[in-house]
């Protein structure tokens, strides 16, 4: 009699660790963004400012192409917009033919000036109205091309994308960049995706939003919680299988990419 009750008793204390165990199934944990950061135009790199291991910010600066002749038309351009001389010189032209023109008008009213006179103030307060309209012209045009050479030296600017850690750098400064060629590869490691292929026979039992454990592969310890975030909808026929996509959290950037791993379903899914 006290060896069943001692049989049972195992038993019971054995079944909650192997519920929450569940069943486990192949997995690999991949960085969502792998970028290949290159240039849009081809260039000499004058400068790159990241190294293999480092950390990088949305927004950061990687690397910059020489840009000698463009910073040097930026320069002029903006010492020609900053410049209002030929504006200011050209309305004080107009306001004092306008006023000449009030006057001669004042006496042509009053019989003394002639018709003559009268016409050719007309034609110069055209004139002179004409040619600040055109100067004004200029200075629009030379904002828009200052701007164009702004965009000139941005574009000698290679910049990461994403929030993520250096995995490779290909190029070092005085190398020749190429429209093919990339200076650096960034991966985004916060979150990482984690990709199963589970039996269609599971199809149904898993839902998007759905929570599971995930083990890594030695010598990666832990388990960590993930959420179902895809669930393919086209399964593989040649292996039976469906994909399910899974979002594990990573602030720390603890846990690697591109490792191994076996997932728990909260839900354990059954056949």
């Amino acid at each position: 009699m006290k060896q069943g009750l001692a049989a049972v008793l195992a038993c019971l204390l054995a079944a909650p660790g192997a519920a929450q165990e569940g069943e486990r199934h192949d997995c690999v944990i991949d960085p969502p963004v792998v970028i290949a950061l290159a240039s849009a135009v081809p260039g000499l790199l004058a400068e790159v400012t990241v190294a293999r291991g480092d950390q990088v910010a949305a927004g950061q600066l990687v690397a910059r192409l020489d840009a000698t002749l463009e910073r040097a038309t930026r320069d002029l351009l903006r010492t020609r917009v900053a410049s209002t001389a030929a504006i200011e010189a050209q309305t004080a032209r107009v306001d004092f033919i306008e006023s000449r023109q009030q006057r001669v008008r004042e006496l042509f009213a009053r019989g003394v000036a002639t018709q003559e006179t009268l016409d050719e103030i007309e034609s110069a307060a055209i004139e002179a109205r004409s040619i600040l309209r055109e100067v004004e012209t200029e200075q629009a045009i030379a904002a828009q091309e200052l701007a164009r050479a702004e965009a000139a030296v941005k574009l000698r600017e290679i910049r990461s994308p994403i929030e993520g850690i250096v995995q490779e750098r290909t190029l070092s400064p005085g190398e020749y960049m190429h429209q093919e060629s990339h200076v650096a590869v960034v991966v985004k490691l916060d979150p990482l995706h984690v990709e199963a292929f589970l039996p269609v026979e599971l199809y149904g039992s898993i839902a998007v939003g759905d929570e599971a454990t995930v083990l890594p592969a030695p010598p990666v310890e832990g388990a960590h919680a993930a959420t179902v975030r895809v669930i393919d909808r086209v399964f593989d026929a040649a292996s039976g299988t469906f994909g399910v996509r899974l979002e594990l959290p990573n602030p720390e950037g603890a846990l690697p990419g591109g490792h191994r791993c076996k997932v728990v379903f909260a839900r354990p899914p059954s056949n």
